[in-house]
């Protein structure tokens, strides 16, 4: 694939082309995942073919990452305004919504169908439980929109992970928090997945509360009514589980909170690897600095980003928060990832060999100087800091 740095283009304007426009709907294989595990099963009769989720994320992306290589080519700014209003893209992420509900209600079918072993039965809700996943990614990047359909769509597509309240912890509080201590989603040097894990989902359910409660109380409103976009985010996984339970019967909840909790522990593994380490230096009138590129871990591996719709590009993203996935840009300032996120995910799972892997890169990033990282408090010594205060937050 060709290359550029940012604000350059492979081509000139009038010639340019967007070489990834059709590749695009490779991220709709995602939601098909658990149809073609059934079948697929129902084919051969072999279990492992169920776990087919899982082998596509830990296994078949990294590998076509490795053989297929990189892509930092922009496309040309006085291009962007076209790309972004060109419909097609848009297409490509509302058609993941219709998939991942056939999938789902297909795959709830099956499991409660008695035919599935043990074995079964949770490798087929993994496998739901990666659209799930990649379900969130697809309600982040509409859940950003200015469209007020769009946003609705990104609390549909949350649904099934019964995360709704991201819908208002990720625009309004990790937008803002960013590479900070005060960012529950933003991980710290030395920190491991499995200690971010929980603190990230307490407090995300927490801060959403606290800007929605906010938000409503300066309009005069209580907290509980249908107008929190937590609880009406919340209404509609409520809604669609309780459809499943009451068509296929309790046998189906085990299922249900299986694929939710490990759709968003793949959310949060990627929160995890997105800003690790990074941090904003506090301005000596107490406000952070503002958010640039170099405070986001970036990846240009081709198929990472098709599956996730450029999410992998996150500095511009951060930069420009409602910019469409086809128009987001590499930046050569950005720190990279030494692979696609699809890999990165199995290394934060080990936290030894993630610290291996990234702790040198996070201080080469700051030149040796931890002070300007975002170090786990207790962790000081570990990077050579005398103390909780001597961290650049």
């Amino acid at each position: 694939m060709t290359s550029a740095t940012h604000g350059q283009a492979a081509e000139p304007a009038a010639d340019w082309k967007d070489g990834k426009r059709y590749l695009w709907l490779i991220g709709l294989v995602v939601p098909l995942l658990p149809p073609t595990a059934i079948v697929l099963h129902g084919v051969t009769g072999l279990t492992a073919l169920l776990w087919l989720g899982p082998l596509v994320v830990y296994g078949v992306i990294p590998l076509i990452d490795l053989a297929v290589g990189t892509d930092a080519e922009n496309p040309p700014e006085s291009l962007l305004r076209r790309l972004e209003d060109d419909r097609y893209y848009r297409w490509c992420v509302y058609l993941y919504l219709p998939a991942q509900l056939v999938g789902l209600v297909w795959a709830c079918a099956v499991a409660t169908g008695g035919g599935l072993t043990v074995l079964g039965y949770v490798g087929l809700a993994l496998t739901t439980g990666v659209v799930a996943g990649i379900g969130i990614n697809t309600a982040h990047e509409l859940g950003h929109k200015k469209e007020s359909v769009e946003r609705w769509l990104s609390k549909i597509a949350l649904a099934q992970s019964g995360y709704g309240h991201f819908y208002v912890e990720h625009n309004r509080g990790h937008h803002v928090r960013v590479a900070t201590q005060e960012d529950p989603a933003s991980s710290r040097l030395g920190e491991s997945f499995w200690r971010f894990l929980p603190r990230s989902v307490r407090g995300g359910v927490s801060s959403a509360w606290r800007l929605e409660k906010a938000r409503l109380a300066r309009g005069g409103r209580p907290p509980w009514t249908i107008r929190n976009d937590v609880l009406n985010a919340w209404l509609m996984s409520v809604v669609l589980w309780g459809a499943l339970i009451a068509a296929f019967g309790p046998t189906v909840i085990p299922f249900l909170v299986i694929q939710g909790v490990f759709g968003f522990s793949l959310l949060e593994v990627v929160n995890y690897i997105e800003h690790y380490g990074l941090g904003r230096r506090r301005e000596p009138s107490g406000r952070y600095e503002r958010c640039a590129p170099k405070h986001s871990w970036n990846s240009n591996n081709v198929a990472t980003n098709l599956f996730l719709f450029h999410l992998q590009r996150h500095s511009d993203h951060h930069a420009n928060p409602t910019r469409r996935y086809q128009s987001l840009r590499h930046f050569d300032e950005a720190p990279q990832m030494p692979s696609g996120y699809a890999a990165m995910v199995t290394l934060a799972y080990l936290p030894p060999v993630w610290r291996r892997v990234m702790d040198r890169r996070v201080l080469a990033h700051y030149g040796g100087d931890a002070t300007q990282a975002n170090v786990q408090p207790g962790r000081e010594a570990r990077y050579g800091l005398l103390s909780p205060g001597s961290v650049a937050a």
